[in-house]
């Protein structure tokens, strides 16, 4: 009898029945010295467009290992077509924003520079591997996009028409998105637009609200920080979509 997967890895490579996968240095030590997996042992692969299959280890060399795949185990499917604008915040925090994003089935995170944005800088290797990570632990069967980091303006003046911008205002005399997600097709493209720590800037509102296709909501009386407006859009965002 197969022993189940020990472990479940994104891949860049094609997979399908009776293909070899090798393992770089990186994914190799974690099966080897982290889980200590050997020979014959099972792990689950996807790569984000042939669904998640099964392969065991074949090969074990000094810093790589050699994986053949069995079986799929699931078909691909898509996670949704969401879309994050979120204003990058400190060390940590935004990390956050990418590892809960991608579980609750964020399709491209987009960090934007606003007036009040107070981080500049912005590691997309470093988020794009953490995003990768979520995927593998929440048994996603894709990985969403880190996008580069924008300017708001560019941001709004390359936002595509057929898309629904929820534009999640502080204390605006908006509906809640909870309202106005139920009016828009549960399988149409939309995106959520996310302020920095204090808020959008007047200049930054007046903006926005040029977009093609945009709607301002409100999530609620409080002012929420920038990693739980996110999550808490989302959230409510999906749960309207799956219901």
């Amino acid at each position: 009898m197969p022993t189940a997967e020990k472990a479940r890895l994104f891949v860049p490579d094609a997979l399908h029945t009776g293909v070899t996968v090798a393992l770089g240095a990186d994914q190799a030590h974690y099966l080897r010295h982290v889980l200590r997996l050997g020979s014959g042992d099972a792990v689950a692969l996807f790569n984000g467009r042939d669904g998640e299959f099964r392969a065991v280890i074949a090969q074990l060399g000094k810093k790589d290992i050699a994986l053949e795949v069995e079986t799929q185990l699931r078909p691909f499917m898509a996670s949704g077509d969401i879309w994050l604008g979120f204003a990058p915040i400190r060390q940590g925090r935004i990390e956050f924003i990418v590892e809960k994003a991608t579980e609750l089935g964020i399709g491209r995170l987009i960090p934007v520079l606003t007036r009040r944005t107070q981080v500049t800088k912005i590691n997309a290797e470093r988020l794009a591997a953490h995003a990768r990570e979520a995927a593998e632990q929440c048994e996603r069967l894709d990985v969403p996009e880190v996008a580069p980091a924008v300017s708001l303006e560019k941001l709004i003046s390359e936002w595509p028409a057929e898309r629904r911008l929820f534009f999640c205002a502080e204390r605006d005399a908006a509906p809640a998105l909870l309202v106005a997600a139920q009016h828009w097709p549960k399988d149409a493209p939309c995106g959520l637009l996310i302020g920095p720590e204090g808020g959008f800037a007047p200049e930054d509102v007046a903006m926005v609200r040029k977009a093609s296709n945009m709607e301002p909501v409100s999530l609620g009386p409080t002012i929420l920080r920038a990693e739980t407006a996110a999550l808490a859009a989302l959230a409510i965002l999906q749960a309207v979509r799956q219901n």
